[in-house]
């Protein structure tokens, strides 16, 4: 199933809230001040074609976007991005940092969603030609804890966002099923903890990978 290059491949997980974004931009920084050879970047998005593809995905006026379409635009973003940033720099031996991967899709889409985690992981493996994180940490955070820092930080909501409350548990459900699913990967990390001891932890597993 996994098709690996040279580099090093992390993505961040978690409920929009988790601390994900904040703990990939400390783990850059940190990677960078050892001299790493680093690219971040974000899913959907990370590219010119990506960017448009998320504005679709996530512009309000969009509730009447079914199920499969949405999978179709996640689809389109991860390929584009795949082949147009992360594997030309697996190819040189950098380390991608990615918020957000196909494990979005599977918890959003293929859990939440009803669609299937199987088909969605297919799917995803397909547009990416087979490629797979070498580690994925998931930020835990449930939802009302992530509801309450978006509300304190006064963001407004996307199209996802604004989904139910119900919705986001199935998320977060979705995202523990895949932790147990996939352990030799999964990081799981109580995203309720301090940003500086999250960030422990995060350091501590990297540095196992790159010395």
């Amino acid at each position: 199933m996994e098709a690996r290059s040279n580099g090093l491949f992390i993505t961040f997980e978690g409920l929009d809230g988790s601390g994900k974004s904040t703990q990939m931009k400390l783990a850059e920084d940190y990677l960078k001040s050892k001299g790493l050879a680093v690219v971040s970047t974000l899913e959907p998005g990370g590219t010119p074609i990506g960017e448009k593809i998320r504005d679709l995905l996530l512009d309000r006026d969009n509730f009447e976007m079914c199920p499969k379409a949405e999978v179709f635009l996640f689809l389109a973003s991860r390929a584009q991005i795949v082949y147009q940033v992360i594997r030309p720099a697996l190819n040189q031996n950098k380390i991608v940092l990615c918020d957000r991967f196909f494990d979005s899709s599977i918890a959003y889409q293929g859990i939440a969603r009803g669609l299937g985690p199987e088909k969605i992981l297919e799917l995803s493996l397909w547009a990416t030609e087979g490629l797979v994180p070498h580690l994925t940490f998931l930020l835990s955070v449930g939802t009302p804890q992530s509801e309450a820092r978006k509300k304190a930080r006064g963001e407004g909501q996307d199209r996802l966002e604004a989904q139910e409350d119900d919705f986001k548990q199935q998320v977060y459900k979705g995202y523990l099923q895949l932790a147990r699913q996939f352990k030799d990967r999964f990081v799981v990390i109580d995203g309720e903890k301090s940003v500086s001891q999250v960030f422990q932890l995060v350091k501590e597993k990297i540095d196992e990978l790159v010395g």
